[in-house]
C-alpha cells in the first residue's frame, strides 16, 4: 500500500507517519508539504521509518506537482491546511487559498488518479457556536473564516465519492506531545506556560466548552481507517469535551502552585461540544483515558524546568 499526506511535516502528520510506517501492508509514504511552518523535525531524529518515507516539496495549489506525486498511490490523507489559533477570524484570505481552494486542486487531481481512498481531516468546527451536543446530523454554521473554509473543502471532497471511497473526519481539538509541536493549541500553550511560567492566562470566564482529542488517539484511528472497510460519509472524532476552567483544574494537580489569571472575564466566548460517541466509533474503537495522565506524560517530555 502507498500512501500521500499533504501536510506531512505538520503537527499531526509526524505522528501519523510514524504510525503508519509499523503497519506491515504500508509500503511507501509520500510526505507532501511546503514546510510553511518551518517544522523540520520530521526529517530528524531515529525513528525507524527510513526505507518507507519520500519528501515532496509542494504547495497545495501547485496542481502539476500534485498530480506527479499521486502516481501509483492507494491513499491520500489530506492534512494540508492552514490553522492559526486563536487567530481563526484574520486573514480570511488565506484559509480560502489553502483550506478551500487547495483542497478543490488536490480534487481535481484525484479524479484523474486511480487511489482508492481519501481521508480528509476537516473540522467540528463547522459547527459554529452550539448550544447542546453536536453529532454528525447537527447543521453547521460555521462562524470563522478558517471553519468556513473548511466546510467549503468538505463540499470538494464530496463530489468524489462516486469514484473514491471518500472519509471526512471532522476532528476536534488536538493536543498532546509530538515532535512537531503547535503550542498555540490551549492545553499544549498551558501547558508550556505552566511548565515554565507556573501561570496561564485565559480569555473570558473560562466557562467556554471545547471538544479534545489526544494526537496518539488521533493518529491511532487515523491509520486504522486504511484497515476498514468504512462506508462514505462525515464523521467526528472527538474524545473530551471540556471548559477551559476544567482544563485549569487539572493542570493544577500536576502544577500545584500554578496561578491563572483571567483577561476579558465578561467574555463568554463560543461554545462548541461534540458528542464522543460518533459514527465513527462503529468502525473504530476509542479508548478511555485520563486527561491528568495525558498530562503527567506531557510534562515528562519537558527537557527543564524554569528558574
Amino acid at each position: 500500500m502507498n500512501i500521500l499526506i499533504t501536510g506531512g511535516a505538520g503537527y499531526i502528520g509526524t505522528e501519523l507517519i510514524y504510525r503508519l510506517a509499523e503497519i506491515s501492508e504500508v509500503e511507501n509514504i509520500i510526505v507532501y508539504d511546503n514546510l510553511s511552518r518551518s517544522n523540520f523535525n520530521l526529517f530528524i531524529g531515529h525513528k525507524p521509518v527510513a526505507g518507507k518515507v519520500q519528501f515532496v516539496h509542494g504547495e497545495i495549489l501547485d496542481s502539476r506537482r500534485l498530480r506527479k506525486a499521486l502516481k501509483n498511490i492507494d491513499v491520500v490523507f489530506h492534512l494540508a491546511a492552514k490553522v492559526t489559533t486563536p487567530f481563526a477570524n484574520t486573514d480570511g484570505h488565506i484559509y480560502e487559498q489553502t483550506n478551500h481552494w487547495g483542497t478543490a486542486e488536490l480534487t481535481y487531481a484525484l479524479e484523474e488518479s486511480n487511489i482508492k481512498k481519501l481521508i480528509f481531516l476537516s473540522t467540528t468546527g463547522v459547527y459554529g457556536n452550539t448550544k447542546q451536543l453536536a453529532n454528525e446530523s447537527t447543521l453547521p454554521e460555521p462562524d470563522s473564516f478558517y471553519s468556513i473554509s473548511k466546510l467549503r473543502a468538505e463540499q470538494h471532497v464530496k463530489r468524489l465519492s462516486e469514484k473514491i471511497n471518500t472519509l471526512i473526519i471532522r476532528l476536534g481539538n488536538v493536543y498532546g506531545y509530538s515532535k512537531s509541536m503547535r503550542f498555540d493549541a490551549v492545553i499544549n500553550r498551558f501547558m508550556f506556560d505552566a511548565h515554565f511560567t507556573n501561570r496561564i492566562t485565559i480569555n473570558g470566564s473560562g466557562n467556554q466548552h471545547r471538544s479534545f482529542i489526544h494526537i496518539d488517539k488521533t493518529t491511532e484511528v487515523l491509520a486504522r481507517l486504511i484497515q476498514k472497510e468504512i462506508p462514505d460519509g462525515t464523521y467526528n472524532l472527538t474524545d473530551k469535551t471540556l471548559s477551559i476552567l476544567d482544563i485549569a483544574e487539572v493542570m493544577k494537580n500536576i502544577y500545584p502552585e500554578l496561578e491563572s489569571f483571567f483577561i476579558n472575564q465578561n467574555y463568554t466566548g463560543p461554545n462548541l461540544e461534540v458528542e464522543r460517541h460518533s459514527a465513527l466509533i462503529n468502525y473504530v474503537n476509542l479508548p478511555e483515558s485520563n486527561l491528568e495522565d495525558e498530562l503527567l506524560i506531557f510534562k515528562g517530555k519537558f527537557t527543564f524546568y524554569s528558574a
